[in-house]
């Protein structure tokens, strides 16, 4: 059963393939027929090329703007100002020592 389905598959690709065949061999005689369709053809393949070396392209760009956002964010991280260590204020919360030796306890 598994072979006649492969069978039946297989030439259901083919009648496809000869359908898209035959319809691409029409439309070529058709515009061929056509005054200034070797130009048209010429002009959409000449765009075809365009197109596809800009997207090329454009892939090429992406790794790059993936590296100058990662410098982008180095950089801010370094000029960001880093938050002063906090200073210990206990020497202005003590009492001097001469002021306390000065002064008597009362009894």
């Amino acid at each position: 059963m598994a072979q006649q389905k492969q069978k039946q598959q297989q030439q259901e690709k083919d009648v496809l393939q000869r359908l898209a065949d035959s319809g691409e061999e029409a439309l070529q005689k058709f515009i061929g027929d056509l005054p200034g369709g070797s130009k048209v053809v010429g002009a959409a393949n000449s765009l075809f090329a365009r197109v596809d070396e800009l997207t090329k392209r454009m892939r090429s760009l992406d790794p790059l703007e993936r590296r100058v956002s990662e410098l982008e964010r180095r950089l801010d991280a370094l000029d960001k100002p880093k938050p002063a260590a906090k200073r210990s204020t206990t020497a202005s919360k003590r009492k001097p020592a001469a002021s306390r030796a000065g002064k008597s306890t009362p009894s």
